[in-house]
């Protein structure tokens, strides 16, 4: 994507100019550029867009039929809705849809929009042409092959329109790496295999890379990511990735981010029905957020020092398996007794928190995890759980996820719940042992606050919108990426 300043609309030589409308009481607002282009072409696009009915809402868009040899092959008139972040990002992925098959697009809808818009519409256009696919033979083009954004203004409102642009672009790569993460399928995606891509991603982007092998767990005393991974081939046995950045001159606090890594889940020997499995390569959608954020943390120029780790290992059913009714020894001593070997991403999750604890020093932990239905049956798959036991650092979550679209909905940690995971024989259960004990997300989470240690601490559950069924607004079916986005606004307070 690159900016166009003063240049006329229609001299540019895209294939298709995309113009914003806005809904207005008397039908739909003709928005930057409009008039120039409807002047140049001859035509009223505000009362055309009128007799073809369009709204202005966004996503709404309408074609509008161009002479031959006049300027571009098609001009959308694309709804904008109110104009804000949110509006913009959806718009430019409606758009990055409609003419993903074209070698070139000219837009305004960028050109008299906030810093913050310009990047949500640079994001929408690029997570909207993404795609995943593995078929074989010639593929017909899945991106248009180049985006002009047009702007005006003065040279400072230029400059911060640049940054926007190369902004949203680092952000949307980073995402697409987390969707190519969590889309690949389970057969080569083993938690080698993540750790392999999480190394060269740490070469790629100035990180620190360490990772632990199943002797290293073994030694240092991983009980819970050695238990999950004991059911699956040798080959495929668990890992612990640790990804470190750290700025000269860092300032501020060190933060932690911690992500669950299932590279699949079968349930174990309490095996998952078949239609649950299907969607289970992406389970380690949260480890794929983290190593996405982290992939960027570089060319944001954030300057806190900032720890990814990310527990992988595949949930499978074998004579080595874990069982109900064992107990584990996790990193630090703790004993936790296993009820539902399709717990799993918890027990993973506590060797990471407990280590980081022990080990890393952190003033602030965020853990991301494709964790439980019952998240997903309380705030669907658009929305994140968030749990944390610390106001400042919820309200700071909350409003990143509202300005970069991975939204969140904050649920209580409920002390009423926590005798739930009493056990007889361990120091905690990892799930109730009644089942009629509901709050399924809420336990989870205070499950796993038993080892974040005396932190500012949040933990996030995106089983809804780490992996999706359709295409929904710049999320694309499959993996989304979800978490990267959040996680990079929010890390990015800190430049301020």
């Amino acid at each position: 994507m690159t900016l166009a300043t003063g240049r006329p609309l229609l001299g540019d030589g895209a294939e298709v100019l995309a113009l914003p409308i806005a809904p207005g009481a008397d039908g739909p607002l003709a928005g930057p550029g409009t008039a120039e282009v409807g002047k140049a072409l001859g035509l009223d696009l505000a009362a055309f867009a009128a007799r073809e009915k369009a709204t202005g809402a966004v996503g709404d868009m309408v074609s509008v039929p161009i002479p031959s040899g006049t300027g571009p092959e098609q001009v959308l008139l694309v709804g904008v809705g109110a104009g804000g972040v949110t509006e913009l990002r959806r718009a430019g992925a409606a758009v990055a849809r409609r003419v993903r098959t074209r070698k070139t697009l000219s837009t305004t809808l960028g050109m008299s929009v906030t810093a913050d818009g310009l990047r949500a519409l640079v994001e929408g256009l690029a997570l909207g042409s993404y795609s995943y696919g593995l078929r074989s033979g010639p593929q017909k083009p899945q991106a248009v092959g180049a985006v002009t954004l047009h702007v005006k203004g003065n040279e400072r409102v230029v400059a911060a329109a640049g940054e926007a642009l190369d902004r949203g672009r680092v952000t949307a790569s980073a995402v697409c790496l987390a969707r190519d993460l969590a889309n690949t399928p389970s057969a080569k995606k083993t938690p080698a295999w993540l750790a392999d891509q999480a190394a060269a991603m740490a070469k790629k982007s100035g990180l620190g890379v360490k990772v632990w092998d199943p002797e290293q767990l073994t030694r240092e005393g991983f009980g819970g990511l050695l238990a999950v991974g004991g059911g699956a081939a040798p080959r495929r046995g668990p890992r612990l990735i640790q990804l470190t950045h750290t700025p000269t001159g860092a300032t501020g606090p060190h933060i932690v981010l911690v992500g669950k890594g299932i590279t699949f889940d079968s349930g174990g020997l309490s095996l998952k029905p078949n239609d649950g499995m299907v969607a289970m390569k992406a389970d380690m959608a949260g480890g794929a957020a983290v190593i996405g954020a982290m992939s960027a943390l570089r060319a944001l120029q954030i300057p806190v020092r900032v720890t990814g780790l990310v527990a992988a290992a595949e949930n499978m059913p074998s004579g080595s398996a874990y069982r109900p009714g064992d107990v584990i020894r996790h990193y630090g001593g703790r004993t936790v007794e296993v009820l539902n070997t399709d717990a799993e991403g918890r027990l993973v999750l506590a060797d990471a928190l407990a280590y980081a604890d022990a080990k890393l020093n952190p003033d602030l932990v965020v853990d991301l995890a494709t964790l439980t239905g019952a998240a997903t049956l309380a705030l669907t798959r658009r929305i994140g759980a968030l749990f944390s036991n610390d106001e400042r650092l919820a309200t700071a979550l909350l409003a990143a996820g509202d300005s970069s679209g991975d939204r969140l909905w904050r649920l209580p940690l409920t002390e009423d719940y926590r005798c739930a995971l009493e056990s007889p024989v361990a120091d905690l259960a990892h799930v109730p042992r009644d089942r009629k004990v509901q709050g399924g997300a809420i336990t989870a989470a205070l499950f796993l606050r038993e080892f974040a240690g005396p932190r500012r601490w949040a933990h996030i559950d995106m089983a809804g919108p780490g992996k999706i069924d359709a295409d929904e607004h710049e999320n694309t079916k499959g993996g989304t990426g979800y978490g990267v986005r959040l996680l990079l606004r929010w890390l990015e307070s800190y430049r301020r």
